[in-house]
């Protein structure tokens, strides 16, 4: 075995150790004794640092012609693009997910690059007429100055990435600090904009606990604004933490997706979609579909070819082309999902498929763990309300849309939702009252475009969405601007 590599912050333009002398150590999710790497255990005084260093670095990015942070973002495109091997298998090897569900992480990082990168040259403001004489008025846009950017786990380089492009271009300065369980993407990805040329100071990177470098972001004065993804009670501490002092916040939090599958559905395209959206990344993803709610007079026949499709995915570790579905990402993840198959089979919820741990062969060396199918689910039981970020779906019955809806908007949660109809007028009646932020007629819950606004209602986000123009909206402050210039005194 090799020597095991040691992974250092970024700060100010230097990779360095933390100040606390410490490190850590993460896994490989499908080989547990694997370990990957060393990682810096940073502290509060190495999230000051870097957030000095941010401070420092401001006034000379954001003064920085926008073009020409945008030449910058495109040499960090192509050099995604090389490495993109490179950073596929870092995913899979540091989060589990399987390859092909890495190489679309990576076309998706490298999407939101070059959209991020566009916008150097649409940073467009408003002119407008005013009321007062020999007057003109418009809007600009500036940076917000020293900005957090603070990701999860489950999407090791596309969430940072659709953070910190938009960021950088909008002429923010940045201390990031990716999740504790998967640093090593970051590090990566970290790297690709120091090679593309990122002035020292503008991208800070520093590793290690929430509790002491996240913290520390949210408290800081200098730091003016702070883009969080993960779970929706981290999100609300900090979003009620941050806001204290008058920061400006995003916070992209949990997801509970429905699709509804009518009786006109096409339903080889809802049943490939819903078996994609619920069990593809091992269910690691906010826009998974957790739920599905049949029409009942097409139930039966839905059921039986779903548990036909679900009992043919194959299991094992991402990097076989060959497997379906990978392992979760850690023991953590594995002991929640686990213990939610408890809760409702406790609950009195039916097991229709899986339900167990795969530990045959080579599989008890990850966290492994069957797709599973619950039937007979009261929409008040938990397993129905609660995020299990899993390879766990739970199917209900409808008589027609109206309750299907219902059934649908019955969670605190409202990031994405799928239909499955041939039925233009259900179809819109279904996008005019359902209670999400992400809407689908035909297609799965998963994902979106980049150009497009990314986020959810109620306790799934709070803030500016992210993605396209909001991203741009968010990441910068409107400055309305009058300038008088007639030559009398305004009476």
């Amino acid at each position: 075995m090799g020597q095991l590599t040691t992974y250092q912050n970024y700060i100010d333009g230097q990779w360095s150790d933390s100040v606390s002398g410490e490190t850590y150590t993460i896994t490989n999710p499908a080989h547990k004794s694997q370990v990957l790497g060393r990682f810096q255990r940073s502290n509060n005084e190495d999230a000051v640092r870097a957030i000095e260093a941010a401070r420092n670095a401001l006034d000379g990015w954001a003064s920085t012609p926008a073009p020409q942070r945008a030449a910058i973002l495109f040499k960090a495109l192509q050099l995604m693009e090389a490495r993109g091997d490179e950073l596929a298998r870092s995913i899979t090897i540091e989060e589990g997910k399987p390859i092909g569900d890495a190489m679309g992480e990576v076309k998706r990082s490298m999407n939101i690059t070059e959209y991020a990168a566009g916008e150097g040259r649409r940073m467009f403001g408003n002119t407008t007429p005013s009321e007062l004489p020999n007057t003109v008025a418009y809007t600009s846009r500036r940076p917000l100055g020293v900005v957090g950017i603070i990701t999860p786990w489950n999407f090791p380089l596309a969430i940072p990435a659709w953070k910190i492009a938009p960021a950088l271009i909008c002429g923010n300065t940045l201390v990031f600090k990716p999740a504790s369980a998967t640093p090593m993407t970051a590090v990566a990805l970290t790297k690709i904009f120091e090679d593309a040329g990122l002035p020292p100071g503008v991208l800070n990177l520093v590793t290690g606990p929430g509790g002491s470098v996240g913290n520390t972001i949210v408290d800081h004065p200098d730091v003016s604004g702070v883009s969080f993804t993960g779970s929706t009670e981290v999100g609300t501490a900090l979003y009620t933490r941050a806001t204290q002092t008058l920061k400006k916040v995003q916070a992209e939090m949990g997801g509970k997706n429905a699709v509804i599958v009518l009786e006109d559905a096409d339903m080889d395209s809802a049943l490939g979609g819903i078996v994609q959206g619920a069990f593809g990344s091992t269910g690691q993803r906010c826009t998974a579909t957790s739920r599905v709610v049949v029409q009942e007079s097409v139930y039966d026949a839905f059921m039986t070819e779903l548990i036909e499709r679900t009992s043919k995915l194959t299991v094992g570790d991402g990097l076989d082309p060959a497997m379906d579905i990978a392992p979760l990402s850690s023991q953590s993840q594995f002991n929640t999902v686990m213990e939610y198959i408890g809760i409702g089979a406790e609950e009195g919820a039916t097991i229709a498929y899986g339900g167990n741990p795969r530990t045959e062969g080579d599989l008890d060396e990850g966290y492994y763990v069957e797709p599973t199918i619950f039937t007979n689910v009261d929409t008040n039981m938990r397993i129905a309300q609660e995020e299990i970020f899993g390879p766990v779906l739970t199917v209900f019955k409808a008589a027609d849309l109206e309750e299907a809806v219902s059934i649908t908007n019955n969670v605190k949660f409202g990031l994405s939702s799928s239909i499955y109809t041939m039925d233009i007028p259900q179809a819109f009646r279904y996008i005019d009252t359902v209670e999400t932020g992400i809407v689908h007629v035909n297609s799965p819950t998963l994902g979106g475009e980049v150009h497009l606004p990314f986020g959810g209602m109620k306790e799934s986000g709070v803030g500016t969405r992210e993605q396209g123009t909001e991203a741009i909206n968010f990441f910068t402050e409107p400055v309305t601007v009058y300038i008088d210039y007639s030559s009398a005194a305004r009476a």
